[in-house]
């Protein structure tokens, strides 16, 4: 039988009561309202441990056409991205340090590309919302959140979808 392997954090992430504190947080979001929900346990983790957020958006792109060329996968892809724009300078507004990186990507590209920003910037944990789909489904559609699990260089914390309340 094999042992459970457990991997420790950076002793700089243990504040003095043992609780581990991340300090820089990346907050992958895609501007549904389960990425608004993930955001409110990234800004109260920031927060509480004296840290920041960086919102990691992924444009997603179609595969080039004959005639089209490469284009948006989302038509409300600018309201999205304003969305998200609002929602950082308001962390900052708020005494949060916060950055929003925005890439464009290949369909199906996202959970590499927020596993590669997270690495370069040094991120301590990525937080995600999950939509909720079911293991079927999960399958079917493919899931941002379960493929990060297996991409991330750090932690992945993930919240689950809970429809209309904000707890």
């Amino acid at each position: 039988m094999g042992r459970a392997l457990r991997s420790r954090p950076c002793e700089e992430s243990i504040n003095r009561k043992g609780v581990v504190m991340f300090k820089k947080i990346v907050w992958a979001t895609d501007g549904s309202e389960a990425a608004d929900q993930a955001l409110e346990i990234a800004t109260r983790m920031a927060s509480e441990a004296g840290g920041e957020v960086l919102a990691v958006h992924c444009i997603e792109m179609t595969f080039p056409g004959k005639a089209t060329g490469r284009v948006q996968t989302y038509a409300d892809e600018d309201d999205v991205k304003t969305k998200i724009e609002r929602q950082t300078t308001q962390l900052s507004a708020d005494g949060v340090p916060a950055r929003m990186e925005v890439t464009h990507v290949e369909a199906r590209g996202t959970a590499p590309a927020v596993a590669e920003i997270a690495r370069e910037q040094n991120g301590e944990v990525i937080v995600v919302g999950t939509r909720g789909h079911g293991p079927i489904a999960g399958v079917l559609l493919g899931s941002v959140t379960q493929r990060l699990l297996h991409d991330a260089p750090c932690p992945v914390l993930v919240v689950p979808h809970r429809n209309g309340s904000h707890e």
